[in-house]
């Protein structure tokens, strides 16, 4: 059973930042997807950063390119999200998720929640401004 692990939310002030960090237990295969999704209050989940272990690729939603960067630890079976620059819009509960697809199924890196099989529990990022 592949279970989820994601900490390191917290209250940053704007323009601050913080960093994430999502442990899997249970995943025995090398070739998979992982990212972040975050859910704000009335709103849908939706894809932040996501990538494919296989080759490294990457997906960053417009909303976070430039400020928010991901990146993963094969051998502890481990994904991060770094998070610069946070403004207010990116409160929400943000969740980690992976999938059994790498990137030669040409589904991923994905965006998309519903491409996702395994998820975590939430960790709540609030910005204040």
């Amino acid at each position: 059973e592949v279970q989820l692990q994601a900490s390191g939310g917290g209250l940053v002030q704007a323009g601050g930042s913080l960093r994430l960090s999502c442990a899997a237990s249970g995943l025995v295969i090398d070739d998979y997807a992982i990212g972040w999704f975050r859910q704000a209050p009335g709103k849908e989940r939706e894809g932040v950063a996501t990538l494919t272990t296989d080759d490294g690729s990457t997906y960053y939603s417009d909303a976070v390119k430039g400020r928010f960067s991901i990146s993963s630890d094969l051998a502890r079976r481990m994904a991060f999200l770094q998070m610069n620059d946070l403004k207010s819009e990116d409160t929400g509960v943000y969740y980690c998720a992976a999938d059994r697809s790498g990137s030669s199924w040409g589904l991923h890196p994905s965006g998309d929640p519903s491409l996702y099989e395994w998820w975590g529990q939430g960790t709540l990022v609030t910005v204040s401004s």
